[in-house]
């Protein structure tokens, strides 16, 4: 797979949330998750044959790029660890969750610095793009470079993995008060990270197994190259755990909930637009390049238009019939009302259509009994076309 891919799947995720970490520049937890996106994104731009070709001749070092990579995946590992302390407490509150970091910092500046020793002590005089691992796996202290980086980045994905799934399942199972759509997205979220770090771990025991082979002069290349696949979909993966709980709401808000809320309006727009109704009103277009919410508002004002002109075919004595009869049948008061409303649509789209002379006194009074129960407009449209299903056709005796 293209390298170049995930990194830029990363760097979209870093543009992102580049504005959560202007406005919380001083939050441990956005600098941490804004450092492993960044290191990440880094090490695949730096691991892509092209860019390898360019640093090596650049610096004049063979094989150059390779510790510039191990470096940055150290330092990542660092930086996941880092976040798993800042999401796990209060780095702010709590003094040991601020020396734990510190130990975890220290800690794996040691391992840069043995991974720059040993590039510096090694020798690595033919330049390996794709298969460094295995051709210097006999070498010593590229071998032990090789090792020191693969166990680093491997335990750091798997401290990630478990402590997003362990946290998606606490906010299932713990926190009721976040069972809520932002919570279910959040909770999506910590899953997809969790499967994504796990396929990190994926790629580092596939590198290490590829390694323990050629020690024993066996060729497992194929696994070594099969590692970066594993690699790429795992940092996608992880990319799009990190957006989903930031982009998800916008979604559900612009995109989802107006296509739900469009699906829900069509048994009441057919109804109203049936037979008998006026041809060759006209209305504003909608642009075809118009968004789901642009759409709903004018579907929603087509709507309101349609059922002033129906209003003169409405009756009242329908509309409170319908409504007292759903109560003494135990629905709710929005239930009631929505019913009533339905029921007195049906018979005004059906009086329209049989050419019964329109009450223009009930009418009024008819519109005026839905104006009375706008509170939530958009939510009583919705309710008033779930309740067309079950309200029956009422017979020309009904109608006043």
């Amino acid at each position: 797979m293209n390298l170049y891919i995930p990194a830029a799947a990363l760097g979209i995720v870093l543009v992102v949330k580049l504005p959560s970490l202007v406005r919380r520049r001083h939050s441990p937890v956005v600098r941490s998750v804004n450092a492993v996106i960044f290191l990440q994104a880094s090490a695949f731009f730096f691991s892509a044959p092209p860019t390898i070709g360019f640093v090596n001749e650049l610096t004049g070092v063979s094989n150059f790029s390779v510790a510039l990579v191990y470096c940055i995946l150290c330092a990542y590992a660092c930086a996941s660890r880092v976040l798993m302390e800042n999401w796990r407490e209060d780095v702010e509150v709590l003094p040991h969750t601020r020396r734990r970091v510190r130990r975890w910092i220290w800690g794996h500046g040691v391992v840069i610095i043995l991974l720059i020793g040993c590039f510096l002590l090694g020798e690595a005089p033919v330049e390996r793009q794709s298969d460094f691992e295995t051709y210097y796996a006999n070498t010593p202290f590229m071998r032990e470079m090789v090792l020191l980086c693969l166990f680093a980045v491997t335990g750091a994905a798997a401290a990630a993995a478990v402590a997003c799934w362990t946290w998606a399942r606490d906010l299932r199972r713990e926190w009721p008060e976040r069972r809520t759509p932002a919570g279910g997205l959040l909770r999506f979220g910590l899953t997809v990270l969790a499967v994504g770090f796990l396929t990190n771990v994926t790629y580092g025991a596939a590198k290490l197994a590829a390694v323990v082979a050629a020690w024993g002069g066996r060729d497992w290349e194929p696994l070594n190259r099969a590692a970066m696949s594993f690699a790429s979909l795992g940092t996608l993966l992880v990319a799009a755990g990190f957006l989903i709980p930031i982009v998800g709401p916008w979604l559900v808000a612009e995109v989802f909930g107006p296509l739900r809320t469009l699906q829900a309006l069509r048994p009441l727009r057919r109804t109203i637009c049936g037979a008998g109704a006026p041809r060759g009103r006209m209305r504003l277009p909608t642009p075809w390049s118009a968004g789901p919410g642009r759409r709903l508002t004018d579907r929603m004002t087509d709507i309101h238009d349609r059922m002033l002109e129906l209003g003169a075919y409405c009756s009242d004595d329908v509309r409170a019939d319908a409504y007292a009869e759903a109560r003494r049948g135990g629905a709710t008061e929005a239930e009631s009302v929505a019913t009533g409303l339905a029921a007195m649509f049906r018979a005004a789209a059906d009086a329209r259509a049989r050419g019964v002379p329109a009450d223009k006194k009930q009418g009024v009074t008819a519109v005026r009994a839905l104006r009375a129960a706008e509170a939530e407009y958009r939510d009583l449209l919705v309710a008033v076309s779930g309740a067309l299903g079950s309200v029956a056709v009422l017979s020309p005796s009904t109608m006043k």
